[in-house]
Order: C-alpha cells, then sequence, then structure tokens
C-alpha cells in the first residue's frame, strides 16, 4: 500500500508540473502571437524540429507530391 501511494502521488507531483509547463507554454505563444508571430507556423516548425532529418525529407518530398498532383 505504502509504495502504490507513493507511486500515486508523484504522479500527480508530474501532473501538477505537466500543467504548470502546459500553462507556461501558452504563455510564450500568446507573447509570440503579440510581437506579430504566427503560432499556427511556430508549432509546424517545432514539429518538424522534433523530427530527425530522415523523416523530415520524407515527409517534405511526400508533400511535394501531393502538391503536385492537386496543382497546389
Amino acid at each position: 500500500a505504502d509504495r502504490l501511494r507513493s507511486l500515486v502521488e508523484r504522479i500527480e507531483r508530474l501532473e501538477e508540473e505537466k500543467k504548470a509547463l502546459s500553462g507556461d507554454i501558452r504563455d510564450i505563444f500568446a507573447e509570440a502571437k503579440s510581437a506579430g508571430f504566427d503560432t499556427k507556423i511556430m508549432k509546424a516548425v517545432i514539429k518538424l524540429r522534433k523530427m530527425n532529418a530522415a523523416d523530415r525529407e520524407e515527409q517534405e518530398a511526400l508533400l511535394d507530391v501531393y502538391r503536385q498532383a492537386l496543382d497546389v
């Protein structure tokens, strides 16, 4: 029971930290938006930066194929 309680309490603390961090991230996006940056594009850039180079290149190549197929 003590071990279970300890694990649950650790998870609860981490959930609170995650909630606080989400709020901080939201504040930074609001700051960026007020400075004139496009937050949608910023989120896309962040997503791309998380990817490794090979996955990013594959995604860009597929996007080009789809664009060409659709004349976009």
